[in-house]
């Protein structure tokens, strides 16, 4: 048994098999999830884990080169709006619908217990060299 990072063996397992590009939905449990990417479905009650708690932990394990959210994020979730700012300075922002639509080429969805509005975030996976 790993000892320390993610020791959810399906996440873990998910991870290793990305490359550079890949996309990785990390979404709250009110989400809509489309079929064709993997899933992960963490959430365990409303709230557990939370969104910050699971993209915490996500970014430990992996190199991002880029991140795009919901348009929306800002006046329904400004506490998630800022966790998303202060983690990606160069957040990319789109209409809820574009999101929704860009996550069914997301590689991951990565399904959180966060009950509050717009907490989703698509990550676009970098290289470590």
């Amino acid at each position: 048994m790993k000892k320390a990072g993610i020791l959810n063996r399906h996440l873990s397992g998910a991870l290793a098999e990305l490359g550079h590009g890949d996309g990785v939905l990390v979404c709250d449990a009110g989400m809509p999830v489309p079929d064709g990417p993997r899933v992960v479905d963490l959430a365990f009650r409303a709230g557990v884990p939370s969104f910050s708690e699971v993209l915490d932990g996500l970014l430990a394990e992996l190199v991002v080169e880029g991140a795009t959210a919901a348009t929306e994020v800002r006046e329904a979730n400004p506490e998630c709006a800022t966790l998303l700012d202060g983690l990606f300075p160069a957040l990319g922002l789109v209409p809820h619908e574009r999101l929704k639509e860009l996550s069914a080429g997301a590689r991951l969805i990565v399904r959180t217990g966060e009950a509050r509005p717009y907490a989703n975030v698509l990550l676009r996976c970098g290289v470590f060299f």
